[in-house]
């Protein structure tokens, strides 16, 4: 198997096309098929579907794909670095809206300041599509907030997020107390994220277990539009300290939630470590390293450190 046929058949997946594929790559259509077809011939299967319109992967073909793509890279970052003489390439991390309002800046910063070459790809999303793309080798890193589907890639405990009920400051239904029981806030009217997010699946085992219904008078989907509604007093929400990373204090009322379990726990889940580059293992540490200082300086609202990483 050579690099060349790699490269060409990501190429013809990318396209959709062996015509356009070859236009790109410089070579004629006949010698493009010839080298997909020895591909296929070696790999013993069949990774191409020809149609009307083009060609499309087998799902034989798109999980090779994926892999493809990763070993290109991984050629390419390891060339460079051998160019540069120093820690180069590039990496793609990924972190929910209210995580990259707390820790996205300053990961950002710590990565510039230690590996000025490496080139740092922002993905900010719901936690669950997070988690898709990893699985689709989109992403090499991620934090994430459940423990499902992630078996398969190397996970650590990063901190625990004590959960708040959250109200605009002239909000006058919230309680009057320094904490609030989840049996007095499922009477609010709730401004809540939808079922696939992550904080709702938490939320709503939590509302079971005490055996209440909440008042959900809103869903969003949407961090941002969500704390526009509760800043314009449409409603109280639960999130955790972080999701006021970016609003004016001030504005808004936050009460810890003091039942127990009212915990999100925060995973740093990246590839295998195998599969990660240079830059993606480098920055996994790096990441570890800003979260754990942000906790531990108090710059984290709500957030403390496992037991594990105690000190």
């Amino acid at each position: 198997m050579e690099l060349r046929q790699l490269r060409y058949f990501v190429r013809v997946i990318e396209h959709g096309s062996m015509g356009r594929a070859a236009m790109e790559l410089g070579v004629v259509t006949s010698t493009l098929s010839q080298q997909i077809s020895r591909l296929e011939s070696e790999l013993s299967t069949r990774l191409l579907q020809r149609t009307a319109n083009g060609v499309r992967p087998t799902d034989a073909g798109l999980a090779f794909w994926r892999q493809a793509q990763l070993a290109l890279r991984h050629v390419d970052d390891a060339a460079h670095a051998a160019q540069h003489a120093r820690l180069s390439g590039h990496v793609s991390v990924g972190m929910a809206p209210s995580t990259t309002g707390v820790l996205g800046l300053a990961f950002m910063r710590a990565m510039r300041e230690r590996y000025p070459d490496v080139r740092l790809r922002m993905v900010e999303s719901l936690s669950g599509h997070l988690s898709g793309m990893l699985s689709a080798r989109q992403i090499d890193l991620a934090i994430l907030f459940q423990s499902d589907n992630i078996k398969r890639f190397s996970a650590t405990p990063l901190l625990d997020e004590s959960l708040f009920v959250i109200s605009a400051a002239s909000f006058e239904s919230m309680p009057k107390t320094k904490s609030a029981k989840l049996t007095h806030i499922a009477k609010l009217p709730l401004i809540l994220p939808s079922g696939p997010h992550g904080l709702r699946s938490l939320l709503d085992t939590a509302f079971a277990r005490v055996n209440v219904e909440p008042n959900i008078v809103a869903e969003i989907d949407g961090l941002a539009m969500l704390m526009d509604a509760v800043g314009g007093g449409l409603g109280v929400t639960i999130q955790p300290g972080a999701a006021l990373a970016r609003r004016d204090a001030a504005s808004f009322r936050a009460i810890p939630i003091s039942d127990r379990y009212m915990v999100r726990p925060n995973q740093l889940v990246s590839l295998s470590d195998d599969e990660l580059s240079p830059a993606g293992l480098a920055a996994r540490v790096v990441l570890a390293d800003v979260a754990r200082t942000l906790v531990a300086q108090r710059q984290w609202a709500g957030a403390t450190l496992p037991p594990l990483h105690d000190s």
